[in-house]
């Protein structure tokens, strides 16, 4: 691929080395954005070279690299998307994790595909990004300032109020809470692996773009018009209209109704209260108006504010389903207004939603059996569905404060240091990932997503789309541990090669419909399978960079509470753990990987046009 083909992209990448304040310009190699396309895939690829073994998360050898896609930009919807990618410490190992928002589109508006970061400030700054201008500025004024007042800061410091989209770290990520993110434009994260505490441990506050005046060079523009609107039409009717009726919250009924809406931290999966904490009544019942994304005609997000209970007159960002699973049963909590205050303070303060609520949850039960004390927790009644103790007790995490410190190491650690019944009853996987939020002792599929994935989050995700799409058939038994790893091993690939084109999930829930909205950016003719490829292309690449530093498959399993048996309720009995090694090594065989190690066998890596890796996996 010559540079003058490069449709769809910017052609530049930006790279900041914050030990000495240098700034420099790179150009976009033809070879890789043919192989990797942009986001993930540019993040693995820089990862891999750049961050060898022996380099640990808070190196300033390190590396965050954010970039968007060659989507990005464009008038698709959602294509404000961005991936980032580093090596994160929840697991010492890589992530990749995704904001929407502005940030993608913004970025490739200044005239760059991505940045990478690397080194460490000898002071806290910011980097601002725009036409012709790239500068690192002193952010000590803005120090311990939460994420939303971060970017009215770095507004009235550059004298910009709109057109600006600004990404950073809260108190959590200052602090180095391991599981704090990277947040933006009021309400998006960049979650997984604890990515917001190595933007702190290279003492980087906020990177913000002005939008610039370059356009991204599209090769087919009527025919992409064309592929917009019809998947705005299928992203809309998507699941009967339910995203975009609801927003993500519209799934929390039916997950409470399935046995796979996490209640009281696994202790029981029966929440008679779904039906007034879920997105429809929340809708119907607070006030609340559109915050879309760049170029977005879904418009799921919304800006809310609480009109009854105790939190009335309350406002924030309307919560996403993770954040009301989390603030709602997960703590034992009924009153929908505290949701949205705990999901607001919870964004505020830096740190991820679903360790956040695994965290607390398993605090709440740890007092209930009386495990921790009040006097161990700071004098705070922890009981189950008291929202102001776990607001503080939040707000303790984010400063590493008493108790906080404790807990700011994320459920498995501080379980670990009590010590005792308390690790048997934290939900987590043994190498660290943090799960997302529901009982995945329902969805068998997404708890060996969990476990094994390279990604620090779910990689295949096998509930949308289906997997009749790539030639296997859906997953008749939940339960069934030969269709799930086969669904698993099916679709492998399909969401990573999406978090490589700088768009929004949610808007591509037409597959054939999305390969040809990228051939028609690129001017390439993509299948399927060639999306297939480049996404297992990512994942393999990944999979081996954490093998180079220290990935052990033993511990790609579930907690002993995350792989118990329910008690009650719809999936009551469904014992994952006698089954999971087998399904496990089946995944692995499936995917081309050696059944009892997890690594990739020669073959595979050559298959996949990364035979180069070879050596790296043998040494």
């Amino acid at each position: 691929m010559q540079m003058q083909e490069l449709w769809g992209y910017m052609g530049k990448i930006l790279r900041v080395d914050l030990t000495n304040a240098s700034i420099e310009e790179e150009p976009l190699e033809p070879e890789m954005a043919e192989r990797y396309l942009g986001g993930s895939g540019f993040g693995a690829e820089y990862l891999y070279r750049e961050v060898p073994p022996g380099v640990k998360w808070d190196d300033p050898e390190n590396r965050i690299i954010m970039a968007s896609g060659p989507l990005g930009g464009t008038t698709l919807s959602g294509t404000g998307t961005f991936s980032l990618v580093t090596k994160g410490p929840m697991t010492n190992l890589a992530v990749t994790s995704q904001a929407n928002g502005f940030w993608g589109a913004f970025i490739k508006f200044a005239g760059y595909d991505a940045v990478i970061i690397q080194g460490q400030s000898p002071r806290w700054v910011y980097l601002h990004i725009s036409d012709g201008k790239v500068e690192l500025r002193d952010a000590s004024s803005i120090l311990g300032k939460d994420t939303w007042e971060m970017e009215d800061a770095i507004r009235e410091d550059l004298g910009v109020t709109k057109m600006m989209s600004v990404y950073g770290i809260g108190t959590a990520g200052e602090n180095q809470v391991r599981f704090a993110v990277v947040a933006g434009d009021k309400g998006h994260i960049c979650s997984k692996n604890g990515c917001g505490c190595v933007m702190g441990s290279k003492r980087l506050k906020a990177i913000a773009i002005t939008r610039g005046r370059q356009s991204v060079p599209v090769h087919h523009k009527e025919l992409l018009r064309e592929k917009a609107k019809a998947l705005d039409v299928e992203a809309k009717a998507a699941r009967g209209g339910l995203l975009y009726k609801w927003g993500t919250g519209g799934a929390f009924s039916s997950h409470a109704l399935a046995g796979s809406l996490p209640i009281r931290n696994y202790t029981t999966s029966v929440f008679p209260e779904h039906e007034k904490m879920n997105a429809e009544y929340i809708r119907t019942h607070f006030e609340h108006r559109n915050k879309p994304c760049w170029a977005c005609r879904l418009l799921h997000t919304k800006f809310m504010k609480v009109t009854e209970g105790p939190y009335a007159g309350y406002e924030g960002e309307e919560p996403e389903y993770e954040c009301m699973a989390a603030w709602g049963p997960m703590i034992g909590n009924t009153d929908p207004g505290a949701m949205v205050m705990l999901t607001d303070v919870t964004d505020r303060l830096g740190l991820d939603v679903n360790e956040a609520g695994w965290t607390i949850g398993w605090v709440m039960e740890c007092y209930e059996k009386g495990i921790l004390t009040r006097k161990d927790l700071d004098g705070l009644d922890m009981s189950w569905g008291n929202v102001e103790g776990v607001k503080a007790i939040l707000e303790k995490i984010s400063r590493r404060e008493g108790i906080g410190n404790l807990l700011a190491g994320g459920v498995k650690r501080a379980s670990e240091e009590i010590g005792g019944e308390a690790p048997k009853m934290g939900v987590y996987t043994l190498k660290g990932a943090t799960p997302r939020g529901h009982d995945h002792r329902a969805i068998w599929t997404e708890m060996l997503d969990t476990c094994v994935s390279v990604t620090g989050t779910i990689q295949a995700l096998s509930r949308l789309p289906s997997p009749t799409i790539f030639g296997h058939p859906p997953v008749s038994n939940r339960f069934s541990p030969w269709e799930v790893a086969g669904a698993n091993a099916k679709l492998d690939g399909w969401y990573v090669f999406l978090d490589s084109l700088g768009i929004c999930r949610f808007i591509t829930i037409n597959p054939g419909l999305t390969v040809e909205s990228v051939n028609a950016v690129t001017g390439r003719d993509f299948t399927l399978s060639d999306a297939l490829t480049i996404g297992r292309r990512i994942i393999n690449q990944l999979r081996v960079f954490n093998f180079r530093h220290g990935l052990d498959p033993a511990l790609e399993v579930p907690s002993p509470r995350y792989g118990s048996a329910p008690t009650d309720g719809p999936a009551e009995g469904m014992a994952v753990e006698p089954y999971f090694q087998w399904m496990k090594s089946f995944y692995f065989e499936l995917v081309g990987w050696d059944p009892s190690t997890g690594k990739p066998l020669p073959q595979t890596l050559k298959s996949l046009g990364i035979e180069k890796l070879i050596p790296d996996l043998e040494t």
